[in-house]
């Protein structure tokens, strides 16, 4: 069982070793002294070009609320000489959570048995601060046509997506990952 005390969100906010002080302090504004049900904490690397950036989100269950925290690394450039780093924090009321979504990929399914871990998992979440709207010319199936049929599209709100693999987290992120989308999605039900 994953400890969900602030004991244990520190101690996972440590272990991911992106500035841990500066991410808890933004963390724990945010929380503001509720009791945490449920956390995950990602850390993520990428590459760019030649720099190497870091980035860390923090994800917070309290009894009415979502808390996220983000983390970011910004290159000294023309504007500003020095290397800085942003740390945001959002809260949002579960009553505001419109939908949590769940991608699991599992490598080789004929071998799949019920319960297993999948090798992979996203988890979207929306609660209507972000939209996207993808639209495309409409067709009518007829590929002589040259009529103007308008457009088509469909919209979508996510927020904010987070990705773990067994490859490169490891299993107990991806149990991580589960744990919380499964305590996010019963705390909307409410």
């Amino acid at each position: 069982m994953t400890d969900t005390s602030l004991a244990g969100l520190r101690a996972a906010i440590d272990h991911a070793g992106y500035h841990p002080q500066l991410v808890a302090d933004a963390i724990d504004a945010a929380v503001a002294g509720e009791p945490i049900e449920a956390f995950v904490v990602h850390q993520e690397t990428t590459f760019d070009s030649d720099e190497v950036r870091r980035h860390i989100t923090v994800l917070v269950l309290t009894p009415g609320r979502l808390v996220l925290g983000h983390a970011d690394d910004h290159p000294a450039d023309p504007v500003t000489p020095s290397a800085y780093v942003t740390a945001s924090t959002e809260a949002v009321p579960l009553s505001s959570v419109r939908s949590v979504v769940v991608n699991r990929v599992v490598t080789d399914p004929m071998r799949y048995r019920g319960g297993a871990a999948p090798n992979e998992v996203t988890m979207t979440l929306g609660w209507g601060a972000v939209s996207r709207i993808e639209l495309e010319p409409a067709t009518c199936g007829d590929p002589d046509c040259e009529g103007d049929h308008g457009y088509t599209g469909s919209a979508a709100a996510d927020d904010i997506a987070l990705r773990v693999s067994e490859a490169a987290e490891g299993a107990d992120a991806v149990a991580r990952m589960l744990g919380f989308a499964a305590a996010l999605s019963r705390a909307t039900a409410r």
